[in-house]
Formats: C-alpha cells, sequence, structure tokens
C-alpha cells in the first residue's frame, strides 16, 4: 500500500465547540484512498478509540457505505461516496440562526420556550446564541435555565453544543399551542416536525424499496408518537426501530388477506427475529408507551396490529358506543337481548363496513375486552363537567358488571378458567395472602385493570396490616393504566402516613423518574444512601435512575457500591446486568460482554418468579447477540 492521504486538521481536529464527526473521517480516508486498513485509523495522525472505531464501522457496513473486502481491508461503496458528499457540503454551509416569531419574544421573557425554539428550528445552539439580541438573557438566568432543560431531559450538552431531545420536540410542540399564532404560523411549524421525520426515514423507504404509499402514512404516523428515545438503551441500532415500527404498519388489518410473517419479515428486512418478537410484544403488549396497541388474532402464528385514536380504531369506537348507548338508551322500551346481542349488532356493522369478514371470530373474542377498555377510560376521569360528559358516565358506569355477566365462550375462556381455579383456591383459604398476589398477577396479565383495584379494595379489608404492600400494588396498578400522577398521589400520601419508611421513598424515586422529574428524584435518592449508606437497594435504584437519564458512568458507580454492600442481594444478578448494559451505551465492548454473562449466569439459577427470570433473560440475549456481532467486525489478527 503506497502513501496515504489524511484528512484536513481542520477535520480530525474541530474547535471546541464542534465533535470530531468520525463518520466523515471514516468515508473521507476510503475517498480519499483506494483502501485502507483498520490499523489506519487506530493510529496517528486519526487516532480514534479502538470501541468507538468498532462502533461507526459496524453502522456504516451495516448502512451498505463501506465494505469490508478481504481480510483487514475496507473501501468505499458508491452509497458510501455519495453519504460522504453530503457530509463534505453539511461543513461548507454557512450558519444562519432563524429567531421566533414576534408572538413568542413579545409575550414575557420565557427562557424556556425561547431556547425550545431555538434549538428545535436550528438543529443546536451555543450558549453565545442566546447572550446577544433579540434575547440578551444574563449569564446567571441563561446558565439556570438550560440547566433545567437539561435535568428536565428536553436538552442535552454534547461538546457546549446544545441539542433538543425527542422529549423536548414533544414539549415544543405543546408550547405552541400557547401562542396567539396564526393557523399558517402552527401547520408550518408541525410541518417542520413532520419534514424532519419524512427527512430521516426517506432513505430507509429508499433502501427496502417502501413505495406504498399506505404503509408509508402507517409507518410515518407511527414513528411521529413512538419515541425512540425511550428503548434506545437497549436496541442500539435505529434502523431496528424502524424495521419494527414497519412491521406494525404492515400487518394491519387494512390490508388483509397480504400479511408479512415474523420469520418472513426477520429475512427479508434482516433484523434477528429475537429482535422483532421482543420489541413487538414490548410495544403492543407493555405499556411501554402511552398509545395503545390492538393485536387481531386470525390464527396462532396470524397477528394484525392496529392502536388507539387512529382513523380505524375511532370508527370503531364510534360504532361501538353508539350501540352501548343504544342499548342503555331503550332498555326501558324493548328486550334487546342480553350483551351478546349487542356485540353481535356490532359485528355485523363493523364486519360489513370497516374489517374484512374474516376478522368476525377474531372480533367477537376482541370485542368484550375493548368494550371494557373503553368502560374502564370513562370510569377513571376525575371531571364529569358538561351535559355529554356526564349522560356517557352514566352509560358506562355499570357496564363492567354487565361484561362479566357475559356467557360467551370467545370471552377469553383461558382468562375465565384461570381465575375460575383460583378462586376455587381461595374459597378454601380465605387468608391466604399469596393466592390473593396469585390472582392479582392473571388479572394483570389480562389486563383487567377494574377488576384488579376491586381486589385490592377486598384485600385491604381482609388484610389491613399488608396497607403498604397493597396501596403500592394499587399505585402500580395504575401507572400501567398511564395514571402516573395517580400513582405518585399513593406513593406520596403512604409517606405522609408512615414518614420513617424508607422504602416508600424508594418507590417515590421511581415514580419522579416516571415523570421525568430528574432532579427531584435524584436528590431523593442521594438522601437516601447518605441516610442508609448500608442498603445497597437505594445504590441500585439510584444507578437505575441515572441509567434513565443516560448518565452511564455515575450509574456503574452506584451499581459497584450496591456490589459491594449487598453482593447475595436477591436483585444483584439485575445488577450486573444493568452494568453491562452501561457499558453497552459507553462502548467499552469487553466489559459490557463480562457483566452480561455474570448476570446471565445469577438469573440462570433463579428458580421463582419465572416472569422476570425470563424478561432478564431476554434483555441480557440481546445485548451479547449484538456485542457477538460486533466483535466479528473487529480485525482479526
Amino acid at each position: 500500500m503506497g502513501k496515504l492521504n489524511y484528512p484536513s486538521d481542520e477535520i480530525l481536529n474541530p474547535s471546541k465547540l464542534q465533535r470530531r464527526n468520525y463518520d466523515h473521517i471514516i468515508l473521507w480516508m476510503l475517498s480519499n484512498n483506494e483502501s485502507c486498513e483498520w490499523s489506519n485509523f487506530e493510529q496517528k495522525p486519526i487516532e480514534i478509540p479502538i470501541s468507538t472505531l468498532s462502533r461507526h464501522f459496524t453502522k456504516l457496513i451495516f448502512k451498505g457505505y463501506i465494505e469490508k473486502y478481504s481480510r483487514g481491508q475496507y473501501r468505499i461503496t458508491p452509497e458510501g461516496k455519495e453519504r460522504f458528499n453530503e457530509l463534505s457540503e453539511e461543513r461548507k454551509t454557512a450558519r444562519v440562526l432563524s429567531y421566533p416569531p414576534d408572538a413568542i419574544l413579545k409575550r414575557g421573557r420565557n427562557y424556556f420556550h425561547w431556547i425550545l425554539w431555538m434549538v428545535y428550528n436550528n438543529g443546536y445552539c451555543k450558549r453565545s446564541d442566546f447572550l446577544e439580541e433579540p434575547f440578551s438573557i444574563n449569564q446567571s438566568s441563561l446558565s439556570k435555565s438550560l440547566n433545567s432543560l437539561i435535568q428536565k431531559g428536553l436538552l442535552i450538552n454534547e461538546n457546549k453544543r446544545y441539542l433538543i431531545t425527542q422529549s423536548g420536540k414533544a414539549e415544543y410542540s405543546k408550547i405552541l399551542q400557547l401562542y396567539n399564532l396564526d393557523r399558517q404560523t402552527i401547520l408550518e411549524e408541525e410541518r417542520k416536525r413532520i419534514d424532519e421525520i419524512t427527512t430521516k426515514t426517506k432513505p430507509f423507504f429508499d433502501k427496502f424499496n417502501i413505495n406504498d404509499n399506505h404503509v408509508k402514512f402507517r409507518f410515518l404516523n407511527n414513528i411521529l408518537k413512538l419515541d425512540y428515545s425511550k428503548v434506545n438503551a437497549i436496541l442500539k441500532d435505529e434502523e431496528d426501530f424502524h424495521k419494527i415500527l414497519l412491521f406494525l404498519s404492515i400487518n394491519h388489518p387494512d390490508f388483509y388477506p397480504d400479511y408479512l410473517s415474523f420469520e418472513e419479515f426477520s429475512r427479508f428486512y434482516e433484523i434477528k427475529k429475537r429482535i422483532l418478537d421482543f420489541w413487538i410484544n414490548e410495544i403492543v403488549e407493555s405499556d411501554l408507551y402511552d398509545l395503545q396497541f390492538f393485536k387481531l388474532d386470525i390464527s396462532p402464528d396470524k397477528h394484525y396490529y392496529f392502536h388507539s385514536d387512529e382513523k380505524l380504531e375511532k370508527i370503531l369506537r364510534a360504532i361501538t358506543e353508539e350501540h352501548i348507548a343504544a342499548n342503555k338508551y331503550l332498555e326501558k322500551f324493548v328486550d334487546l337481548g342480553d350483551m351478546n346481542s349487542v356485540v353481535d349488532d356490532i359485528l355485523n356493522e363493523i364486519c360489513e363496513i370497516l374489517f374484512h369478514a374474516h376478522f368476525k371470530e377474531s372480533l367477537r373474542a376482541f370485542l368484550p375486552g375493548y368494550i371494557k377498555y373503553l368502560a374502564y377510560k370513562i370510569e377513571i376521569k376525575k371531571e364529569l363537567i358538561g351535559t355529554d360528559d356526564k349522560l356517557e358516565g352514566i352509560i358506562w358506569q355499570n357496564m363492567t358488571d354487565i361484561l362479566e355477566s357475559l356467557n360467551s365462550n370467545a370471552l377469553d375462556s383461558q382468562y375465565k378458567e384461570k381465575i375460575n381455579e383460583i378462586d376455587k383456591e381461595i374459597s378454601l383459604a380465605p387468608t391466604n395472602y399469596d393466592l390473593y398476589n396469585s390472582k392479582l398477577r392473571i388479572l394483570l396479565y389480562f389486563n383487567q385493570y377494574n377488576d384488579v383495584l376491586r381486589v385490592l379494595e377486598e384485600m385491604m379489608k381482609l388484610f389491613p396490616e399488608k396497607e403498604t404492600d397493597i396501596m403500592i400494588k394499587k399505585a402500580y396498578t395504575l401507572k400501567k393504566d398511564k395514571n402516573l400522577e395517580g400513582g405518585l398521589e399513593i406513593i406520596e400520601d403512604l409517606i405522609e402516613k408512615y414518614p420513617k419508611d424508607n422504602f416508600l421513598r424508594n418507590y417515590k424515586a421511581y415514580w419522579l423518574s416516571y415523570l421525568d422529574k430528574k432532579q427531584e428524584a435524584l436528590e431523593l435518592l442521594r438522601e437516601l444512601v447518605k441516610n442508609e449508606p448500608e442498603k445497597g437497594i437505594y445504590h441500585d435504584t439510584y444507578g437505575e435512575i441515572l441509567i434513565h437519564f443516560k448518565e452511564y458512568k455515575k450509574a456503574i458507580k452506584e451499581f459497584e457500591k450496591t456490589i459491594e454492600i449487598d453482593s447475595n442481594a436477591w436483585f444483584i444478578h439485575q445488577t450486573y446486568i444493568k452494568i453491562g448494559i452501561c457499558y453497552t451505551a459507553l462502548e467499552n465492548i469487553e466489559l459490557a460482554a463480562q457483566n452480561l454473562e455474570l448476570g446471565k449466569e445469577l438469573t440462570s439459577k433463579i428458580i421463582g418468579d419465572m416472569e422476570s427470570k425470563n424478561r432478564w433473560l431476554a434483555i441480557v440475549d440481546l445485548f451479547l447477540a449484538e456485542i457477538e456481532e460486533e466483535m466479528q467486525l473487529l480485525p482479526s489478527n
């Protein structure tokens, strides 16, 4: 190999206000040389750390920008040339700032709103951008505002450049509604957000030849509502996240009978089936996102998905509510039959205008649970102010009881069978607390939140000495049903009643983090570890909260303290896995694999709580599989 060409010092060593763009450096080298060896990037003048180099090579190879054509030799592809030219043009473009409209600037000195507007509309901002006109924010106020926005998870600071997070973008959309902006301005602002997403996803559509506009629309609708930052600590490749959302978008009832199975999709779109299985389950079945997904099972291996507040669900809701209302209004005048008849009426209508007729039996099994879902949404409304609200409340207030009387075999026979079994055991041992807990697990599995709350009330009467445990279970039930504030109120009431119980404060720290109240959560945990330094679990919780806010180095220190203090704790297998997750985020592959393997070994030895055990094993296997693939891309010498 002849003498190599190297990028200019401006590219290799940018100013303190800029980060080294490793993708640009790697593509520059491969574009301006016939080929390069791995070692060329480790040595002067490039000197990219090995873990960082591995991460960027993995990404660039996966995206098709570079290829390994022989042992230790890499070269750029035509697509890589195009990407290199794009990155080079971005460096040449002069930066001209956009500023907020007068409606925002002249309505008081709301620094939070100014800053969010600027970082959203300019990509990033420097501190100096806010010290001059039209803002002229003083240094002290600016520091306080920037730090507060970072603590709330709305901004991040990377090499003295402030960038907006996905949570910040959602907050930005909310603040637009607070101002008297004309309709066109609001539309323009929202269009920017949509344009940002569509620009980002266009290469994805092109790469996988996605041409169906209906699929594109459903995909974009999903990606606007589901925030990648919620899962990026575990799912490192954003393109895999896009593929998972594409799977949901393709397998929609509107496209029946077309369907792509898990196996076919994973093979065609080159995503590991285990990753697809895990994340579809997390998005659809768990409370990971506020968006409620619904699944229709046509057969054991054929499932279609749709979500709340999309057109299909809105029409389904309107039809269902109309039939329920009609049944309530007319019950005194005519015998309309039982709830089975109502379900049949709904089925007849929706299978004519909304769903293919082949969905009928699947919908028959689905509708009772969906009606319960609608009834619960009405029941948890805190205020029924208007006449329509009150009327709606009256119509739905007894719906849960009506549904319990259904004798339809389609109404979750498996669920009924399990509940009947546990009820028989409870009748034989009515003071066995563990049996009630088993019943709660079954109800939660089937998302029967109303029933959970009723059982918890019954447990409070039978086991008043277990008040704390029962109320914490109630708080978690509200959390699963997206009522975080209600859960926090329960925890705070318990703390007021039992002020010396520090475990309740530990729970409160979790709730504060769920609500993105970073500073309050961390201050509470600092107080706990200071007051009871011998309790390893508080350090473990501290580490978890730090992971939530992506402070991985600090989290590792807390987890190491946990192990030092309480190496035999029941949760210690999770601690090692969480250390592995942190090292993965920090690109230290060796320590990540070491801790993940140890965590897996300890988890495998657990005898009880199989649900939790299997979940942790699934998580650790995902990380280890990704690390193994990354290691394979390292040079083999």
